[in-house]
């Protein structure tokens, strides 16, 4: 697995910070499942059956652990003293990069997709705005939203393809900071959105509206 669960404590597993709330960790909980369920194009092609179950187990068991205030406490005295800092609050866990997200690589390969593609990337191409979006050094759930209906893309189609919550595409696109899952998650659900658009570089780009995101906050 890419991302190695056995190695992680339960906040790493989440992606999240110690001093975390109950709302952060039901988000990071959410995003996380939307990733590894079973029929998600995000994380397909990168795990087995046997694999994503146990991820999943681990998610379960690092959330139920967390949202409960007495195991949270439990479990954070039984966490590396290292991780504690001197003034004894929680320090954050340390952000690990992860590169688990990506669209069905066999459906990107059909016949029917690689026309489709071709169609994308020379409506991109002509569009002056979309060129000028995708030269800019911070990109906004705004500008998405434009390149997207600039190519005529449905957000349900992106949402069919990409299998990511339909309510999360639109919190991206409207940049709803209190709504949209951990930093680490919602690169992946921007790259596989840019990737659905072909719209490339996806990493850049994405990390582009991460950025202005946060500066936004």
């Amino acid at each position: 697995m890419e991302k190695d669960f056995d190695r992680m404590n339960y906040y790493e597993m989440l992606d999240i910070e110690r001093n975390a709330t109950a709302a952060q960790i039901r988000a990071a909980y959410n995003a996380a499942l939307q990733m590894y369920q079973p029929d998600s194009m995000v994380s397909y092609s990168f795990f087995s059956r046997d694999e994503r179950e146990k991820i999943l187990t681990l998610l379960d068991k690092a959330y139920f652990t967390l949202i409960n205030e007495a195991q949270r406490t439990r479990y954070d005295g039984e966490l590396d003293p290292s991780a504690i800092s001197e003034s004894g609050e929680k320090s954050a866990a340390v952000k690990k990069p992860v590169n688990i997200f990506e669209i069905n690589r066999q459906q990107l390969n059909s016949p029917a997709r690689k026309i489709q593609n071709a169609e994308l990337k020379a409506k991109i191409a002509q569009n002056p705005l979309i060129q000028e979006i995708m030269a800019r050094q911070e990109i906004s759930g705004a500008d998405l939203k434009a390149m997207r209906t600039g190519l005529g893309v449905a957000i349900e189609k992106i949402q069919q393809e990409t299998k990511i919550r339909l309510d999360y595409l639109h919190d991206i696109e409207e940049g709803k900071t209190d709504k949209l899952p951990a930093a680490v998650f919602l690169k992946g659900f921007v790259r596989a959105y840019l990737k659905s658009l072909c719209i490339e570089p996806a990493d850049a780009i994405s990390v582009r509206y991460i950025d202005a995101l946060q500066r936004k906050n």
